[in-house]
């Protein structure tokens, strides 16, 4: 007769079943790996090899949704007009309706790149709404691969409902997720956002300049925007990067002028 486990109900798990030891800060090593293998798998299962990944905050919808947002903060002000978290957000409802237009922009870049490469590239996003959504719906709309590298964070974030199947990925470690969104990238596509998009942006600038990867067309859609906010020229009369550094960085206004810049860069 077998012997009992009763009194060994931890140690008994076999190690690849015991999600608990999984979890120790010992295994976040394997955390990690299991991490880059597990989309590795997928991708190579659904033979994708060539992606266009697209950044943008997760707070810019579309333009009646912004409209929205701005009547209730302005009625909301209206009834404690003294108030000034407020006065804060309508200001910050205002500023996300003036680039609600971009939403429309990054849907029709999605359509655009699977039109034009002919399903060649597939478009990749962090999955979750705002810019995000934009672009997964264009590529969806237009019967291309749509992915999502979504990821934990203190308030829930969904994928939204414009990835393809299978192709919707839960990450925890921001440094596992930025692998996947550069490894198969022939081109950066960055949208107006806010610290998340900044530091994706800067991640990819900062790879391509060290030669960690191989350089790759990164463009910045929005120029109001983006000359407001970075002023790239400045870094490169201060010598803190070089002119061609700065000159490789074009800002452009809609979805065709970015395809462009992308066509203009394989071109050469």
């Amino acid at each position: 007769m077998a012997p009992k486990t009763t009194n060994h109900p931890n140690s008994y798990i076999k190690a690849y079943e015991d999600v608990e030891l999984l979890k120790h800060d010992i295994m976040r090593p394997v955390r990690m790996e299991l991490e880059v293998l597990k989309p590795e798998l997928y991708f190579k299962h659904f033979n994708i090899t060539d992606t266009i990944v697209c950044f943008g905050s997760a707070r810019i919808g579309d333009k009646k949704a912004a409209l929205q947002k701005v009547k209730l903060a302005e009625k909301a002000l209206k009834q404690n007009p003294s108030n000034k978290n407020l006065q804060h957000k309508l200001e910050e409802a205002k500023g996300l309706a003036s680039l609600s237009h971009y939403y429309e922009e990054a849907r029709r870049f999605a359509q655009i790149v699977i039109k034009k490469s002919k399903k060649r590239f597939a478009v990749v996003t962090g999955g979750g709404p705002g810019m995000m959504e934009a672009a997964n719906r264009g590529a969806y709309e237009t019967g291309g691969t749509s992915i999502g590298l979504n990821i934990t964070l203190p308030h829930e974030q969904f994928p939204n409902k414009y990835i393809s199947p299978n192709m919707a990925f839960l990450f925890h470690y921001f440094a596992i997720r930025k692998i996947h969104f550069v490894m198969r990238s022939k081109a950066f596509v960055v949208f107006p956002g806010g610290f998340g998009t900044f530091d994706e942006l800067f991640e990819i600038l900062t790879l391509v300049q060290t030669g960690k990867k191989t350089r790759i067309p990164v463009i910045l859609v929005g120029k109001e925007f983006w000359n407001d906010v970075i002023n790239i020229n400045a870094l490169a009369r201060y010598g803190v990067i070089s002119h061609e550094d700065a000159k490789a960085i074009p800002i452009v206004e809609t979805a065709e002028e970015a395809w462009k810049e992308i066509e203009k860069f394989y071109k050469k």
